[in-house]
């Protein structure tokens, strides 16, 4: 790869090159150097990438409290292994960026028709509340499991 290749160009052909160029001129200050445009893109999807991995980390939590909450028998162990993954990477996320504290609690009912729909079909079962019938808290809380809903 030729390093004299305008950044736009090596964007669109090898995104690690480009990213490592980008950070060198940035601590460098080497402002004639910055693909301004896509660096800011980048960020962006920085933002995006957290808020979707919430998301997904809450539908797992939600289709895995609802087949827990309604399968007969024993839950297998696996199902509280993932779900408590899930609450420990949505936690760690939090951590890394407390603006999305509050995210959870805005997607939880569009993650759990998705976890609903996850939970329907791997069980089978049609008459799984159309409605998360847990809190935000109680989904994230490392303690809770649910009993039948």
């Amino acid at each position: 790869m030729n390093d004299n290749q305008p950044a736009r160009a090596r964007y669109d052909t090898d995104t690690v090159a480009w990213a490592e160029q980008q950070a060198d001129a940035l601590r460098r200050r080497a402002t004639n150097e910055i693909d301004w445009d896509n660096v800011a893109e980048e960020i962006n999807d920085l933002a995006r990438s957290d808020r979707r991995e919430i998301r997904n980390r809450l539908v797992v939590i939600c289709t895995h409290l609802l087949k827990w909450a309604h399968s007969p028998g024993e839950a297998p162990s696996s199902w509280r292994g993932s779900i408590q993954e899930a609450r420990h990477q949505i936690a760690d996320l939090i951590e890394e960026s407390p603006s999305l504290h509050d995210y959870p609690a805005t997607v939880l009912a569009k993650s759990y028709a998705r976890g609903r729909e996850n939970a329907r079909y791997e069980t089978g079962r049609a008459d799984l509340p159309p409605i998360c019938p847990w809190t935000i808290e109680q989904v994230l809380d490392v303690d809770f499991l649910p009993s039948e809903c």
